[in-house]
């Protein structure tokens, strides 16, 4: 008999790759989101607008044929890249504090057996660029640099709390940045790789990008199929606690930009501009995740090459409006 899952948040980004992963693996799935996903048909089996901030349409979420899902994948949220975060404050700790007190309770009431939660790497402190690897005991004492980092914070302490209250399994892990083919590519929610990959196929050879802050930030990016499988392994795993899954390749911002003009074969100007660039770097430890096996099978210049031809395609699709 084939397992079961429902993936919340299928309509979004790393979402809708899950759902494509757990098909493949032989799973029955079932979406659930307030959208279909904006680039592709749905690869669940069965899927659901609902809306998880109400505690009863949680519910309707996991009531599945046969009862509940082996498993569930709590992805949904309300967030973006760094404008969004930084300009809708209050509506991100509202709406995912919501979702996430009333799925988590949900899941735990009808008896789900294991649950999966998305956190984030916006749960720790600012770092120096150089600084040794964090790992996930460092997000305490706690001081994230957003309030999408203090929610995310909050909600894994309520997985954890409902684990150790009624026995669910629960996996949570913090993401770093996640990029890749069919995610949000403009209109303000998009993460710096989309920005950047749409920057630079609208820009001519020769011509000229905006970049908030100096440039100099230290990210991690970590391409989709490495984040799917990195949920995967996790979910099935004995790992309690949180766990951080990026890809251990850092680079600043304006090296993000020089490896897509490579891409694009176009000779690219930065001009750096005022804009909400947050923490000035990352660096934490993959130990936990590596330990089951898992490395980042994607370097940075192949997943940019892969985002960028898909996000030239669509800059370059008739009737589409474009915002650089």
């Amino acid at each position: 008999m084939a397992r079961t899952a429902v993936v919340c948040g299928a309509g979004g980004f790393i979402g809708s790759h899950l759902v494509k992963r757990l098909r493949r693996e032989g799973y029955w799935v079932r979406g659930v989101d307030l959208k279909v996903p904006e680039f592709a048909p749905t690869a669940a089996d069965d899927f659901r607008t609902l809306d998880l901030r109400d505690p009863d349409q949680c519910e309707r979420a996991l009531r599945i044929p046969g009862g509940v899902p082996d498993e569930v994948y709590q992805l949904a949220a309300d967030m973006g890249g760094m404008g969004f975060i930084h300009g809708a404050e209050c509506e991100i700790m509202h709406n995912n504090v919501l979702i996430n007190v009333h799925m988590t309770h949900a899941a735990a009431r009808l008896g789900v057996p294991r649950y999966f939660y998305s956190s984030s790497v916006c749960v720790y402190r600012d770092m120096r660029p150089g600084e040794p690897e964090m790992a996930e005991d460092g997000a305490y004492p706690a001081l994230p640099d957003n309030e999408y980092g203090w929610e995310k914070l909050y909600s894994e302490r309520i997985a954890l709390a409902y684990a150790r209250r009624t026995g669910m399994a629960v996996r949570i892990a913090r993401f770093q940045n996640c990029y890749g083919p069919e995610g949000t590519w403009q209109g303000g929610r998009e993460k710096a790789p989309a920005a950047i990959c749409r920057k630079v196929a609208c820009a001519p050879d020769g011509g000229e990008v905006e970049v908030w802050g100096d440039g100099t930030a230290v990210r991690s990016y970590t391409y989709v199929d490495d984040m799917v499988d990195g949920i995967f392994r996790l979910t099935q795993s004995h790992l309690e606690g949180p766990v951080n899954i990026g890809n251990p390749e850092y680079v600043t911002v304006d090296e993000l930009v020089a490896a897509t003009a490579a891409t694009a074969g176009k000779r690219i100007r930065i001009r750096h501009v005022d804009g909400p660039v947050g923490v000035q770097s990352r660096n934490f430890s993959n130990a936990r995740i590596e330990s089951l096996g898992w490395r980042a099978a994607w370097p940075l210049r192949r997943g940019i090459a892969a985002t960028y031809s898909w996000i030239a395609t669509q800059v370059d699709m008739p009737g589409v409006r474009i915002a650089v």
